[in-house]
């Protein structure tokens, strides 16, 4: 007889393969499972703090940096705090690693699963694989990706968590479980097709890291404008928040406007000119979103082949 698997909204039964209570504690019935966190960085407090506030039971938090465990116990009323990772296993039925990514085999390595246990992490890259050293006879793995931008404020980093996307990749008897905890702390759970991860991950990161190095070169230009940093994220940000809404109303191609779109190789030549001058380590950056930009005019229509062609000369010339 398999072990039973964990349910969330429904009666968990957590036993081994002959109906055995678990070593680990056990939620109520109706209740979701007592969660676990291993990591009180950024992502695991504010996905504690957000989990206990919507009402699953956070029962204990594991990290080795001591200032981190005192913060994450303020924070998150009964919970107990340990230094090593496999020491919650005896306190949880749903443990979750929100640790770096390069840390995320070593961890799950160091610990072994009762029956009935479920591991996840919250990398954007790796998948549910990473975990398999954990495993025991009866136990879940999978992977529960917020996609948010964690900062060291907590009230900022969960309010964030409201209306994010949360990507997920499990085994099929907890996928239901990791759904649920999605929209429990105001997520948007959705799945992501087998071998599809780096991508993913890698359009959150330009989508974050690359838009702060974007504001960052616009901040430069900005101050060879006589603008300092808090008066270039006003000017240009409201430019950036137009442009995406333009995306989101009318399509991403359809909102590219500016000299490439307009073929315009005069102006093209006159900015990398500035740009050498004021701000060079700009240049790069100018034009490779430049040239992604002639590919895009291109395909809508909007900028005819020979023109393209002028434009890449330019940059190629000028680059």
């Amino acid at each position: 007889m398999a072990p039973n698997a964990p349910s969330a909204g429904g009666g968990h039964s957590y036993h081994d393969a002959d109906g055995n209570a678990t070593p680990h504690r056990a939620s109520e019935p109706g209740s979701g499972p007592i969660v676990g966190i291993v990591g009180a960085g950024a992502v695991g407090t504010a996905l504690g703090v957000a989990i206990s506030r919507a009402g699953w039971r956070v029962g204990a938090v594991a990290s080795r940096d001591p200032g981190r465990r005192e913060r994450f116990v303020a924070l998150v009323p009964g919970v107990r705090a340990f230094a090593e990772p496999a020491a919650i296993l005896d306190e949880v039925e749903l443990a979750i690693l929100t640790v770096p990514d390069d840390a995320i085999p070593a961890v799950a390595g160091s610990m072994r699963l009762y029956s009935g246990q479920a591991l996840i992490h919250t990398s954007g890259l790796l998948g549910r694989e990473v975990l398999t050293a954990a495993m025991g006879a009866g136990c879940y793995i999978g992977a529960f990706h917020p996609l948010v931008s964690f900062t060291s404020d907590v009230e900022r980093s969960v309010a964030g968590l409201r209306g994010a996307t949360i990507a997920l990749e499990s085994d099929p008897q907890i996928l239901g479980m990791l759904a649920d905890m999605a929209e429990l702390i105001g997520g948007v759970p959705v799945r992501l097709p087998e071998g599809t991860k780096a991508a993913y991950h890698a359009a959150a990161v330009l989508a974050s890291g690359g838009l702060v190095a974007l504001l960052d070169a616009v901040v430069k230009l900005g101050a060879a404008a006589g603008m300092d940093e808090h008066g270039a994220v006003a000017v240009y940000g409201r430019l950036m928040e137009q442009t995406l809404a333009n995306a989101r109303a009318i399509g991403v191609d359809a909102a590219l406007t500016g000299p490439v779109a307009r073929g315009d190789v005069g102006t093209l030549e006159a900015h990398i000119e500035a740009l050498r001058l004021l701000a060079p380590g700009v240049v790069d950056l100018y034009a490779a979103a430049s040239l992604i930009e002639t590919d895009i005019a291109v395909e809508r229509g909007s900028l005819a082949p020979d023109a393209a062609e002028r434009v890449r000369r330019a940059l190629a010339k000028d680059v």
